[in-house]
């Protein structure tokens, strides 16, 4: 966990540049392709990084600073609806023109404390930039189409199985309900009258379920179940009492490249990431003088290495 986490926090910010979706219009084109026989609507035309959307004191805004601005207020925007953050982004960026006149006039930009800080941004930016186009640019559609290939000739189907049941709060209502089953009453006609799952307006039926994905009480009363049409003996789990009916039995299928395209890529970007930055890591030398900070790093590192994920320092 500490390796993934740590992990994904090296990689979060970088993958800010992708919040623009660049490359999720083109994953799900194949999804929306029914969509086509609609009248298309007309592209919106592409707006200039260099387009000024508003001047603060002489000084430009453009539609890139609203983009940079984007990058740093992620968690912000996603709390609020699409047709205000444009706005929040222009007025977030005003407040900044002026306070940093503000800090510029009262001679806050000569002191050592802010050219460090200067020169943080600086990294960082060109971290983004770097990230930007030497790895986000190689995460295309048709690499991941490739990864997505790989993934289906290495998928190995599993047994899924179809059941309905009917729960009831106490095994002798369970036992009537068999009881019932047994002497030709209709099981989703009881499921509907006595079950008290959620579920029960579809006559109790939970579609296709693959092993591990139900409370193990039940998941091993429905797998014991040989025979399509047969129904279990009544099961107690935390919910309950079962009585399972075996429905339908398939092996399992690769999950469509929709399904998965998202996943895919991030998979894909972390995997460039750590190779480019292990790429990039050779040779340099690095110094901690601090014994103890330097171990903390040290473990990190080697915990990632034995996770199987390339050592970065």
């Amino acid at each position: 966990m500490i390796s993934s986490s740590l992990r994904l926090a090296r990689t979060s910010l970088l993958a800010l540049t992708l919040a623009a979706g660049a490359l999720a219009p083109a994953l799900a084109q194949d999804a929306a392709a029914p969509a086509a026989e609609a009248p298309a609507a007309e592209a919106a035309a592409p707006v200039s990084p260099d387009t000024v959307v508003a001047t603060v004191g002489g000084e430009n805004i453009t539609e890139a600073d609203l983009g940079f601005a984007a990058e740093d207020l992620t968690a912000e925007l996603q709390q609020m609806p699409p047709d205000q953050r444009k706005a929040f982004l222009l007025r977030v960026l005003i407040d900044m023109k002026v306070m940093a006149k503000a800090g510029q006039d009262a001679g806050m930009a000569d002191t050592p404390l802010f050219q460090q800080r200067l020169a943080y941004l600086e990294d960082r930016a060109l971290r983004r930039a770097y990230f930007a186009d030497a790895i986000a640019k190689s995460v295309t559609e048709e690499a991941v189409r490739a990864e997505y290939d790989k993934f289906v000739a290495e998928f190995e189907p599993s047994e899924e199985i179809r059941a309905s049941h009917i729960l009831v709060a106490s095994e002798d209502e369970a036992k009537a309900v068999k009881a019932e089953l047994d002497g030709g009453a209709d099981f989703a006609t009881i499921a509907k009258e006595k079950s008290i799952d959620p579920g029960a307006a579809n006559g109790g039926d939970l579609g296709f379920f693959g092993k591990g994905m139900m409370v193990a009480p039940f998941e091993e009363a429905a797998y014991a179940l040989t025979e399509v049409g047969q129904v279990s003996e009544p099961v107690q789990s935390q919910f309950g009492w079962h009585v399972i009916r075996l429905e339908e039995k398939r092996q399992s299928e690769a999950p469509a490249f929709e399904q998965v395209a998202g996943q895919l890529q991030q998979q894909l970007l972390m995997s460039t990431f750590d190779e480019t930055v292990a790429r990039l890591m050779e040779g340099v030398e690095i110094e901690i003088p601090d014994a103890e900070l330097k171990a903390a790093v040290d473990a990190q590192t080697e915990t990632e290495a034995a996770a199987g994920e390339p050592a970065q320092p």
